[in-house]
């Protein structure tokens, strides 16, 4: 992979990893509820998660998709359904000195995982594949995956540090209970690419 082809897919890796979406509003509301320290987990799932994701693509995963079109098919059905429980969870979160359930924020493994139905994540690994690794390869595609990690997590980071310094304001119940429910309207209307087609 030339140096042009690394600073452009570094540049649209940032600029995918830094522009809400469901990652994005996520990790804003973690922040907002937990700080950042207790939604660092949740921060490097993301990255990791998303650079897995690359790097498998970049091997040649995504051409499954063409191979068995059904698949896609069951990815949005997950998304959807997947991204309808985050809202609820979100939009219904007691405060965290609350009673009642013990609330933590969304672990690594979850955050990872959630990449896999995350329609965002998706649309960005597709036009880095088609756009930055036409052929499938090892270590173009291991290249691409670091890239990934390395420019999502400062990104997400950003972003849950935005939603920490929001804490004062959100120290009254309700208005904590207006922004999660904003945030999780917000990660509703990212179905929308999906519902659409």
């Amino acid at each position: 992979m030339s140096f042009d082809t690394l600073a452009a897919l570094t540049l649209f890796a940032f600029v995918g990893a830094i522009t809400p979406g469901p990652n994005n509003i996520m990790i804003m509301a973690s922040g907002a509820n937990f700080g950042l320290r207790r939604s660092l987990p949740h921060a490097l799932g993301i990255a990791v998660g998303c650079g897995i994701m690359v790097f498998l693509s970049g091997l040649g995963l995504t051409g499954l998709f063409e191979v068995f079109p059904l698949a896609l098919t069951v990815m949005r059905g997950a998304s959807v359904v997947y991204l309808l429980y985050l809202a609820w969870r979100l939009a219904t979160a007691a405060a965290p000195e609350a009673g009642g359930e013990a609330r933590r924020p969304l672990s690594f493994l979850g955050a990872a995982l959630f990449q896999w139905v995350n329609p965002k994540a998706w649309a960005l690994v597709l036009v880095a594949i088609a756009a930055y690794l036409p052929q499938p390869s090892p270590a173009p595609a291991l290249a691409a995956g670091l890239i990934f990690v390395v420019v999502s997590l400062p990104s997400v980071l950003i972003w849950a540090k935005l939603g920490e310094g929001l804490r004062h304001v959100l120290a009254d119940r309700r208005r904590l209970r207006i922004f999660n429910a904003t945030m999780a309207c917000l990660l509703l209307a990212s179905l929308w690419p999906i519902l659409r087609g």
